[in-house]
């Protein structure tokens, strides 16, 4: 197995006298598509919260391709190579698809301001580059017919899709996806779970996913943790996963006697 991407020790969260997350120790190998899974409420979507800077972790570490983040600002994060999606968009409605792509590389842009503002040839260039960048973007997502179209006229599919290309724009390591399957018709998860396989092949990057659905979990993850109230019920390989009995309790709610 590739080294861990992402470690986390030990990493406790309290809201008030609430403990949201609890005690987590887990690796996420770089390259691979790992899932996490759980009832709502779990702590799943504070996990990630935590990971990318939103929340400040009440206790423990966490140390992404080598070096410590816990503490650091979000926006220092993505520039150390972490990017998301959330379970409710955070799109620029009234910029155009492309737009939506171009703000979101412009984050990592090398130009000076002074550079810009005087439109030297060297801006020109990362310009130029920057848009056909997000043009490659929009042709793997399906969606470069709709470039110039403003964001809120895209169905709720595409806009997901949207939404995990403007991550990728950001030029990541590490691509955290939050129930992207939320919402889809089966023929638009079975496109997505074809997506995230190529999006990982093509970028060469790691993917870590919350997901409800399970057919998504199963069919493209290569390791699932499983949480319950903040806590760990099992991690492994999804065929071992998905005979736990403690996850067909937690998860599918099948209850023995």
């Amino acid at each position: 197995m590739s080294d861990a991407l992402l470690k986390i020790k030990g990493m406790s969260h309290y809201f008030g006298g609430l403990k949201a997350v609890s005690n987590f120790d887990f690796e996420v190998p770089e390259g691979v598509i790992y899932g996490l899974i759980g009832p709502n409420g779990s702590g799943k979507t504070t996990t990630f919260n935590l990971i990318t800077g939103i929340y400040t972790p009440t206790e423990g570490s966490i140390t992404f391709d080598g070096s410590e983040i816990k503490g650091m600002k979000p926006y220092k994060i993505v520039h150390r190579g972490i990017a998301r999606t959330f379970q409710n968009l955070r799109i620029f409605s009234n910029l155009s698809v492309i737009d939506n792509i171009r703000v979101a590389r412009h984050f990592t842009v090398r130009s000076s301001l002074a550079s810009s503002l005087l439109r030297l040839p060297g801006f020109k260039a990362e310009e130029k580059a920057i848009r056909q960048e997000a043009m490659h973007l929009l042709e793997i997502m399906h969606l470069e017919d709709r470039s110039e179209e403003k964001a809120k006229n895209l169905p709720y599919g595409e806009l997901r899709r949207l939404e995990i290309a403007r991550a990728l724009a950001t030029r990541p390591k590490l691509v955290l996806l939050d129930e992207p399957a939320a919402g889809m018709n089966p023929k638009e998860v079975a496109d997505l779970m074809e997506l995230i396989v190529r999006v990982r092949n093509e970028f060469k990057v790691t993917v870590f996913l919350i997901e409800h659905h399970m057919k998504v979990v199963m069919g493209i993850c290569e390791r699932i943790k499983v949480i319950d109230f903040g806590e760990t019920i099992a991690e492994g390989l999804p065929e071992a996963v998905g005979k736990d009995p403690k996850v067909l309790e937690a998860y599918l709610g099948k209850r023995g006697a």
